[in-house]
């Protein structure tokens, strides 16, 4: 009985679906079935650029400037000049950094692998979160580094080798050309020399220089914000908008975030330029130093004469978006007789965005994936389960505000700078939106998001072949010319994947085998240890609650404190001031050294500050350090605060006033342990030894900080025979090969 009476109900519902979609069209979709096809990769964006830096992308006539918060594809080419340097985003927590002359290029990105090649000079990644499953891959003329978990990691690449380091907990695995895949545990260095067949050895990771603190001290700095208790974590970005804005509660949008300093008449997607993407077709890059993550995500709103970036609800997985505009065309849209132009205008609260990239049945097809907000469509309120035919959609809020919608000569979309080629008067109430591709072909220009001379990379660098696991994908949209060929209308890139070609002349890499994930516990042999007569000294004692100071190895870092982008970048030069609004720098003489390094009692004072060692051991400090180069002091020798050295060992002061013997080693007495000491009072101390992280074997006068005979084996912790190499003191009058920002370039 029930079955019979449900027959007619069911037949009326099935019949009246039937009849919605037949009146709504095919451009009827639900919300919830079009989310799919929106949902790519994040794509790394360039955060930092500093001096000379360099852009190219395939479809590109040459080399160009590179411009901060442009989204790279695979195929792009970075290049830093002699004091260039630049900085990727690659996750919420993850940074890839570059030093001056340094070629890097982008080679494939999907979910779960990010691959990356260098070709030349210094690169660093700073992993402080890595998705698991996610794998990073290095490749470099001699091997392929594969990263599977957070850490540190350096990569050094001459025109005879390359090195390698992990720090802070980071394991890699390399893959060398014509060898098997070898492990490199945390805080080693690996030296490769050779092409075909590199010799590889195994040494210590070295101390810091100078750009490993900087890089430390900027990604501390980036990853600790204000407005991320706003924005949906794996927004990137979000450090901008601590500086260039304020963030303020109001009726309705909840939190927004109001930009500071815009000119008289600003607009949303007024300030930049549109770039044509392998992926997402056109994709909008803002000149703005905070012109990322509010113009991918969210939505623009105008509250009491102001504009204001809305990032809505949090939601727990943040979209990706070229842009997030509605696009009005021709023929509605005239600038001249019989000219046409294309004109957008940013979305507001809740409106849906209606893609012209993706796959087919994407495009076209009103979607509010990514945003977490209450949605709105024609002003009305709609809810997910809402059919929604695009061709229904003409009302846009923000059309109403003035000088809101933006308008460009279509010959000139995409190839200029919008603000020289924007129209001043426009007809908004007279718009039609675009439901579909935006057929304006893109030229040479098109795939830039700067003009003008760039330096150009030696041309070794770009024909360098290097050895990795994956070849580039070669799929993606048509070339340029041939959407000319067809009509002069461009119908989109392919949705199939993102493109990768062999970027600006380079040949395909060398292909290894991967190596087994290390979830499968598989365990990789080990690279063998090198020869060198050096050993790495002890590093401090950590620090202790109380301690003024950090231990030396970081205490470079935070005074090189990190300059984020702005209108004032600097070096990584340790003058860097501090952006938390405590920018006082540190007291040049009242330093003082933490737990084991502290300062001894008064009368037991250290050297002058302007005492220095002029053994091989000791370099004079160079504050204009550039290059993080092999020649570059280490932390054990850095220079203090008030511009004098320290010895790095263990070796104390002597409190009796001895002179320096002419060699510049301090005079010891004979062998035996030291006498105590008397403080002020008359209370003796303990010798200095006590105050040292840990009891050293017995010393031997004139025979180092160890007396290694007695000490079973050789010592282990040995640093590459180059990294030796630089601490030595050049020969008075020599002056060593300056390179890469005027510093000692390195071995490796």
């Amino acid at each position: 009985m029930l079955r019979r009476a449900g027959r007619p109900a069911i037949s009326a519902a099935l019949a009246l679906m039937l009849a919605s979609q037949t009146v709504l069209g095919v451009g009827a979709v639900r919300a919830a079935e079009s989310d799919d096809g929106a949902i790519g990769n994040t794509p790394p964006r360039l955060s930092y650029a500093e001096g000379e830096v360099s852009y190219f992308r395939p479809g590109a006539s040459d080399w160009a400037p590179a411009q901060v918060n442009t989204a790279l594809a695979p195929g792009d080419e970075l290049y830093t000049g002699n004091r260039g340097n630049l900085e990727l985003q690659v996750g919420a927590r993850a940074f890839v950094r570059a030093w001056g002359d340094s070629q890097l290029g982008l080679v494939n990105h999907e979910p779960d692998f990010l691959q990356i090649k260098v070709t030349g000079g210094h690169v660093a990644l700073d992993l402080r979160s890595v998705d698991p499953g996610r794998t990073v891959e290095i490749d470099t003329p001699q091997a392929a580094f594969t990263i599977e978990r957070a850490g540190y990691y350096r990569v050094d690449v001459t025109q005879s080798g390359s090195s390698f380091v992990t720090r802070r907990s980071g394991q890699a695995t390399m893959t060398p050309a014509g060898g098997q895949a070898v492990a490199i545990a945390s805080s080693e260095e690996v030296v490769l020399e050779g092409v075909e067949t590199p010799t590889v050895r195994s040494y210590v990771a070295p101390e810091l220089d100078v750009w490993d603190r900087w890089n430390y001290a900027r990604t501390e700095d980036l990853i600790d914000t204000i407005s991320s208790r706003y924005v949906s974590a794996g927004v990137y970005g979000v450090d901008d908008l601590d500086h260039y804005g304020d963030w303020r509660v109001v009726p309705t949008y909840g939190s927004v975030w109001v930009p500071q300093s815009v000119p008289a008449g600003w607009a949303p997607y007024s300030t930049g330029r549109w770039v044509m993407d392998p992926y997402y077709g056109w994709t909008w890059v803002d000149t703005a130093p905070w012109g990322w993550a509010p113009y991918h995500y969210g939505r623009w709103v105008f509250v009491s004469g102001y504009w204001a970036w809305a990032p809505g609800p949090v939601i727990v997985r943040p979209v990706y978006a070229p842009a997030l505009v509605a696009f009005f065309g021709a023929p509605s849209v005239r600038v001249a007789i019989g000219v046409p132009g294309v004109s957008w205008v940013a979305l507001s609260w809740g409106e849906p965005l209606v893609p012209w990239w993706g796959r087919p049945q994407f495009v076209g097809r009103p979607t509010w994936v990514g945003w977490g907000g209450p949605r709105f469509v024609n002003n009305v309120v709609v809810n997910r389960t809402t059919v929604v035919n695009v061709t229904n959609i003409n009302v846009y809020r923000n059309t109403n505000v003035h000088n809101a919608v933006v308008a460009v000569r279509e010959d000139h979309f995409g190839r200029s700078p919008v603000q020289q080629a924007r129209i001043a008067q426009i007809d908004a109430r007279h718009l039609e939106p675009a439901r579909g591709p935006i057929r304006v072909a893109p030229d040479a220009s098109s795939f830039v998001a700067a003009s003008g001379r760039a330096t150009r990379p030696p041309d070794h660098t770009i024909t360098r072949t290097v050895v990795a696991t994956r070849a580039p994908r070669r799929d993606g949209p048509r070339p340029a010319d041939a959407a000319r060929v067809e009509g002069a209308h461009n119908e989109g890139p392919r949705a199939d994947g993102p493109r990768a070609g062999n970027g600006a002349g380079a040949p395909p890499p060398r292909i290894v085998p991967a190596p087994k994930p290390a979830s499968t516990g598989a365990v990789s042999a080990r690279p063998t240890f090198g020869n060198s007569q050096v050993e790495r000294q002890r590093p401090p004692q950590p620090r202790q609650f109380g301690a003024p100071e950090p231990p030396e190895a970081m205490r470079g870092a935070r005074d090189n404190e990190a300059q984020r982008p702005s209108g004032n970048p600097q070096r990584p030069d340790g003058n860097a001031p501090r952006r938390d609004g405590n920018n006082a720098q540190r007291s040049e003489g009242n330093t003082q050294r933490p737990d084991g390094n502290a300062q001894r009692p008064e009368n037991n004072a250290q050297r002058p500050g302007s005492a220095q060692r002029s053994d091989s051991s000791v370099q004079q400090p160079n504050s204009n350090a550039q290059r993080p180069d092999s020649n570059a002091q280490r932390p054990g020798n850095a220079p203090r605060p008030d511009g004098s050295t320290r010895r790095p060992d263990n070796s104390p002061a002597r409190p009796d006033g001895n002179t320096q013997r002419p060699d510049g080693n301090v005079q010891r007495p004979g062998p035996g342990p030291a006498a105590p000491r008397e403080d002020a009072r008359g209370q003796r101390q303990p010798p200095p030894q006590a105050q040292q992280p840990a009891p050293h074997p017995q010393r031997v006068e004139g025979r180092g900080p160890q007396q290694q005979q007695r000490l079973p084996g050789e010592p282990a912790n040995r640093i590459s025979p180059e990294r030796a190499e630089s601490r030595r003191q050049q020969p008075e009058g020599q002056q060593p090969e300056r390179r890469g920002g005027g510093k000692e370039q390195p071995g490796r």
